[in-house]
């Protein structure tokens, strides 16, 4: 893996922003139901390209046709169940990054039956919270350079995390090393690694947790900025993107719904220069 400076990252964050408006890429979604307006519309706030994919066939058209797709395991549909693993077949055998968001794991055995079969298909780009995180990392029987889990993970609560970012981050640098991608862990303060450095990102808005689909529409826009960017600056470039949006959304409303209409207009305004002055701060494992 290549190893990268702040300055470094930081100049390759704000051209992966300017390279995703020059170009609008296409990065189709297979997606949370509840969320698909909201990451659509986030995808192309930042100036990507969205197109919400179910079918089997579609799926495996778009994994030839797109920069990247975005996988997410929400409120799956029994189609599901085929289209996800053809998809990430399609994906592996194209060469073509995707991101996965593993949304749920451990609620019901179709979750874990899909996220095992895609396994092999190694995602770019994995973004979750923290009990997510882990209990894919166990699921994989993936090891670490430390214990996965501890007396303090006690794993999701439907679709929220009950452990700590810190907590997840040998288990994030499993799964990196194991996809040689990334991991994307959302928390109060976000972390990205690549197995081997690790970056904390802070800003955002506690408003960002009273909206439906901030999580989903995250994972959809990494996916737009993988289409430019190899893995570890995408992740950095969506995470930075959305703590900076959240920030300053959250200074003209207190209010969910006004939020959410804010953010994506703060999404729409960045300029590659806000993304890489963004508050992260750089540490190598």
């Amino acid at each position: 893996m290549t190893t990268f400076t702040e300055t470094e990252l930081r100049a390759l964050m704000a051209k992966a922003v300017r390279e995703v408006r020059a170009t609008n890429p296409l990065a189709p979604s297979i997606t949370n139901t509840v969320t698909q307006s909201f990451v659509a519309n986030a995808q192309l706030a930042v100036g990507g390209s969205a197109a919400m994919v179910y079918l089997p066939d579609e799926g495996e058209a778009v994994a030839q046709a797109s920069g990247a797709t975005y996988i997410n395991l929400g409120t799956l549909l029994p189609i599901y169940e085929e289209t996800i693993p053809r998809t990430a077949q399609a994906l592996a055998a194209a060469g073509k990054p995707w991101v996965l968001d593993p949304v749920g794991i451990g609620i019901g055995s179709l979750r874990s039956q899909l996220l095992r079969q895609v396994q092999p298909c190694k995602p770019a780009l994995v973004r979750a919270n923290a009990s997510e995180v882990i209990a894919l990392a166990n699921l994989w029987g993936l090891e670490a350079d430390e214990e996965v889990t501890d007396a303090s993970a006690s794993g999701p609560r439907g679709v929220d995390a009950t452990d700590s970012v810190d907590a997840a981050e040998a288990a994030a640098a499993a799964i990196a090393r194991f996809t040689e991608g990334a991991v994307a862990v959302s928390g109060p303060i976000d972390l990205v690694t690549d197995g081997t450095t690790t970056v904390r990102l802070t800003g955002g808005s506690p408003l960002m947790e009273c909206i439906t689909g901030a999580g989903c529409s995250l994972g959809g826009v990494a996916a737009v900025f993988c289409c430019v960017a190899d893995p570890f600056v995408a992740a950095l470039a969506a995470t930075a993107t959305y703590n900076v949006a959240g920030t300053r959304a959250a200074a003209r409303t207190d209010a969910p719904g006004s939020f959410q209409v804010a953010f994506l207009d703060e999404l729409y305004h960045l300029t590659s220069e806000d993304v890489a002055d963004a508050p992260m701060k750089l540490e190598a494992r």
